[in-house]
């Protein structure tokens, strides 16, 4: 098989290894993306297009996403297909006093760090939501937060990244990762050939553990499958992001006010409205390893529970159905940093439910780190040695 070379090899062709493509490709670096499948063919193709802040840990997490927001406002001037990108805000409603007096003290906690946050009235919450359960007390507001359509931002940072030169190699298999005698990375072995590289990125996703084991690493990364629901093009229930605060309880693993079922599959409400007149319904988030099967029994939980936030869509036609996994981490932090003990060897991966929100920042901070430039945000946290108990097999 051909032998070819390339300053930078990116193992995954999902929005992360795309982003990280495009701006790698911008400071004029040859880049390969090897893909397995399809561009956008695993997780970047089944889940919403939330640029959020408003479900963000105060601190890091959310400053880590305000700096990503304003990097896909510039992506959508600069990329060369539009990627259906919006800035409406977004809003978390809250279902009972408890979680008002929660959600009190997480706007406070977020305008200290200097974000734009706000409580919301019951009736703020009317005037906006007409669909809107009445009995709601009130909720939250980040007005930065953003949407995209996933599949069109990975194939536009894809697609922009090929014009400046980074080359796509998809239906193509990373077997092995190549190292010379001081324990460098020299290339990677592909069911299409050898690509001589001193530098290889790990932005397999759900896989990147897979990846990790080629050169002896235990990467802390398991798959969540979360569900989501697509309704048929409708009358206009809303126009942003709406969630209930009880979805951070999930995320995070705090305990709600709901039954049973709902807590045993993480149901919480998600609503996003599309650019194409229908809307996306989640969430579910279960460890069930890499079955990506839909489940008939989740998908009525999770209509249940937009129902009890929107009664109205009880008369909406159901589109189809889809699950993808998210790549977890024990910390909900993504891993962005290279392995100190392989030189030459990063990971970009880990990112959970917020790999199209942190796409961007992760690209531009994978270009900066490969060319020794001041990263945009501080890198400490997403280290891989943050896991040190993790062991590297020589």
């Amino acid at each position: 098989m051909a032998v070819s070379s390339s300053d930078v090899v990116v193992v995954g062709g999902g929005i992360i290894g795309a982003a990280i493509a495009y701006y790698v490709a911008s400071r004029g670096m040859q880049v390969t993306v090897v893909e397995k499948g399809e561009i956008a063919g695993g997780t970047s193709s089944r889940c919403d297009g939330n640029i959020l802040a408003i479900d963000k840990e105060p601190g890091f997490d959310s400053q880590m996403s305000l700096v990503s927001q304003k990097l896909v406002e510039e992506l959508a001037q600069t990329l060369d297909e539009d990627f259906e990108y919006r800035a409406p805000g977004s809003i978390l409603v809250c279902e009972n006093d408890d979680e008002m007096a929660a959600a009190e003290q997480w706007v406070e906690r977020q305008v200290a760090a200097g974000l734009p946050f706000r409580m919301l009235s019951q009736q703020d919450l009317r005037d906006e939501w007409p669909y809107l359960a009445k009995d709601l007390p009130g909720g939250l507001e980040c007005a930065t937060d953003s949407t995209v359509n996933p599949v069109l931002m990975t194939y536009s940072l894809a697609r922009t990244a090929r014009r400046l030169g980074a080359r796509l190699q998809t239906h193509t298999e990373v077997t092995g990762i190549l190292r010379d005698e001081r324990g460098r990375v020299s290339g990677v072995e592909t069911t299409e050939g050898a690509i001589r590289t001193p530098c290889v990125i790990n932005a397999g996703g759900v896989w990147a553990p897979r990846l990790g084991e080629m050169v002896g690493l235990d990467i802390p990364i398991r798959p969540r499958k979360g569900h989501l629901l697509v309704s048929s093009r409708t009358f206009s229930i809303g126009k942003r992001k709406v969630m209930e605060f009880g979805y951070l309880m999930s995320k995070f693993g705090g305990s709600r006010r709901v039954d049973p079922e709902m807590e045993k599959y993480g149901v919480a409400l998600v609503f996003e409205p599309t650019a194409s007149q229908n809307f996306l319904m989640g969430s579910s988030r279960e460890f069930v390893g890499f079955d990506t099967r839909v489940d008939p029994n989740v998908m009525r939980l999770v209509a249940k529970r937009a129902i009890r936030f929107f009664p109205a869509i009880r008369e909406v036609p159901l589109l189809r159905a889809y699950a993808g996994l998210r790549p977890w981490t024990p910390d909900h932090l993504p891993i962005v940093s290279p392995v100190e003990q392989i030189p030459g060897y990063f990971i970009a991966a880990g990112h959970e439910g917020d790999g199209i929100s942190l796409a961007a920042v992760t690209g531009q901070v994978i270009s900066e780190m490969l060319a020794g430039d001041p990263t945009c945000i501080p890198t400490e946290p997403l280290a891989f040695s943050r896991f040190s108990d993790v062991p590297v097999h020589q």
